[in-house]
């Protein structure tokens, strides 16, 4: 299979792994700056040296701790992220730092938006079901959402994608990971209480560690049934 290419403002935000130099690969939900969380995450993971970890973004804003995750994600060995919405957003100024250093933000910026190997692809968003790769932004791969363009409720985009990779996401808070053949949803809320979920592409297992409390507020009906059907 070719790699999967971008427009090229998008396709120099895009890593491609080499998957025969690691074992195993897994990808991490949002972490919204939990550490605590993450760091047990990691423990419970024990990646080995030749196995990768994959963050999807949002490892930062609205949790205790974002520079904590900050360092955690830089300072451990074969640990990576793409850049999520919310990176986003302080890298433009559009939301404060948050107790993050100039470095920091500088390492942010140097996150790349999309991650992929063989058929399989790490954006924080999503993809237009309807669209080719190549006519995808860095505003989309962040922020889809649903298959309208400027929608914020179903259909969404997981419900009508059908490859040819398989997408991995996070950024839209699910009762529950969302695991099918062409897309795997991964942020379930664990700033909000929920969970911090991983998946393990080598057993294709999902790997769920519970929130002990939230960090911030969110109702249990805002977080959406990934298998509810979409109209």
């Amino acid at each position: 299979m070719s790699p999967p290419t971008f427009p090229p403002g998008l396709e120099a935000q895009h890593r491609r792994l080499d998957a025969d130099a690691y074992a195993n690969i897994y990808v991490v939900g949002d972490v919204h700056g939990c550490r605590a969380m993450a760091e047990s995450l990691l423990d419970e993971l024990d990646p080995g040296p030749d196995e990768l970890v994959v963050f999807v973004g949002d490892l930062v804003r609205r949790g205790p701790d974002s520079p904590g995750v900050v360092d955690l994600v830089r300072s451990t060995p074969n640990v990576v992220s793409i850049r999520g919405n919310n990176e986003e957003k302080i890298i433009t100024g559009r939301r404060p730092a948050e107790g993050l250093s100039v470095a920091d933000v500088r390492w942010l910026r140097s996150l790349p938006a999309v991650i992929s190997w063989e058929d399989h692809l790490v954006v924080h968003g999503g993809l237009y079901p309807d669209r080719s790769l190549r006519e995808h932004t860095l505003t989309d791969v962040q922020n889809v959402e649903t298959v309208a363009r400027d929608g914020d409720g179903p259909p969404y985009w997981w419900h009508h994608y059908d490859g040819p990779d398989r997408v991995f996401f996070g950024h839209k808070v699910l009762s529950e990971p969302y695991v099918e053949d062409d897309a795997v949803g991964l942020d379930t809320g664990c700033v909000y209480g929920g969970a911090l979920t991983a998946y393990d592409c080598g057993r294709d297992r999902i790997l769920t560690l519970d929130a002990d409390r939230a960090h911030t507020a969110r109702a249990s009906e805002k977080f959406t049934d990934p298998y509810a059907a979409s109209a």
